[in-house]
């Protein structure tokens, strides 16, 4: 964390006040360094701890840094299977701080950078990772009309939707001609599954580093990071798990490629697509490589448009950002492999 807030202390402090049950200052602030989109800081009080979560200030783009959407999410997730922090109050009036923004508890627990989980015994590395599952398996179980969020994404095909939008980012951020990206985004158009009739929550960024697990235990405490968050199809946020194992392991890739799982007490790919379906109760999944092809596809998009800020002059990071860039063809040929492999 970082002392640097650029956060309106005295206004924080006297909204809280106003809307806040129980809460009493003098607050300090400080700000979490790690890389959310959404700045977010830790508030102190002589008796309380919470966590507030806001937009950047300034222009943004129409559906970027939905505060609001977090919120609504993790509200209506209380008591459900999914462990989340519990949420105090919304404020979306922008002239407060100059930007919406919500407060939610302080939650203490461990987060594990990668799914190595260094440092750690092979019976904890098993079972967190079975209770990663656990609740990647209790999201997509979660009955979305009885906690209010049937509306929480539009209907329809949602890998056609997704597909269609991440294509439409990817060209209007192209740098250069890149034939595995292009030929990934027409093969997959023509590879969507039919519709099974699973309408489920997703998270949209469901990794280990987005969980935080209990201080002394292997225990889900909290899932973070709701940002990307919608009503689509349960098996990207699965998918999304092992193409990130896939991936070097380290602070870049921060994957499982080459890594002897077994001897860490890790699971395969297979077994943890396993364990899934025995919870959810599905006889198991058809043509996985397209669901796994589809998160390599997004994520090159994703990638490819940090790159073109950083061209743009637009980063943060712009070093970083740059070399993000020669992640792009990497990740579109790893899409195309795992669109024309059978994974068993």
């Amino acid at each position: 964390m970082s002392n640097d807030t650029n956060l309106d202390l005295a206004a924080v402090d006297t909204y809280l006040s106003a809307h806040l049950s129980g809460y009493k200052g003098p607050l300090e602030a400080t700000k979490f360094t790690v890389g959310q989109s959404n700045p977010t800081f830790e508030l102190r009080t002589p008796e309380a701890a919470y966590v507030l979560r806001r937009k950047p200030p300034g222009v943004l783009l129409k559906s970027a840094h939905a505060v609001d959407r977090e919120f609504r999410v993790q509200r209506a997730l209380s008591g459900s299977q999914v462990p989340v922090p519990e949420m105090f109050l919304l404020c979306e009036d922008d002239t407060v701080i100059g930007s919406a923004f919500y407060v939610m508890e302080r939650l203490h627990g461990r987060v594990f950078p990668e799914p190595t989980l260094q440092g750690e015994s092979n019976e904890t590395r098993t079972a967190v990772l079975k209770e990663m599952n656990r609740v990647l398996a209790g999201l997509h179980m979660v009955d979305i009309d009885a906690v209010g969020l049937s509306d929480f994404g539009p209907a329809g095909n949602y890998y056609e939707r997704q597909i269609s939008r991440w294509t439409k980012q990817y060209r209007a951020s192209e740098t250069s001609v890149i034939e595995d990206m292009d030929a990934l985004a027409t093969e997959l158009v023509r590879s969507v599954p039919a519709d099974d009739g699973q309408r489920t929550l997703v998270h949209g960024d469901y990794r280990i580093d987005n969980l935080m697990f209990a201080p002394d235990g292997t225990d889900c405490i909290g899932v973070l990071d709701w940002e990307l968050s919608t009503i689509g199809h349960p098996y990207a946020d699965l998918a999304a798990v092992i193409m990130q194992w896939q991936l070097p392991p380290g602070k870049q890739g921060r994957g499982l490629a080459g890594i002897d799982r077994a001897s860490l007490g890790l699971p395969s790919d297979q077994d943890f697509v396993a364990q899934y379906c025995k919870r959810r109760g599905l006889p198991g999944i058809d043509n996985f490589g397209f669901y796994l092809a589809f998160n390599f596809f997004r994520m090159a998009g994703i990638l490819q448009g940090v790159y073109k800020r950083a061209l743009d002059g637009n980063a943060s990071d712009p070093e970083r950002a740059k070399a993000y860039g020669a992640y792009v063809p990497l990740f579109a040929r790893h899409g195309l492999e795992a669109l024309r492999s059978t994974f068993n």
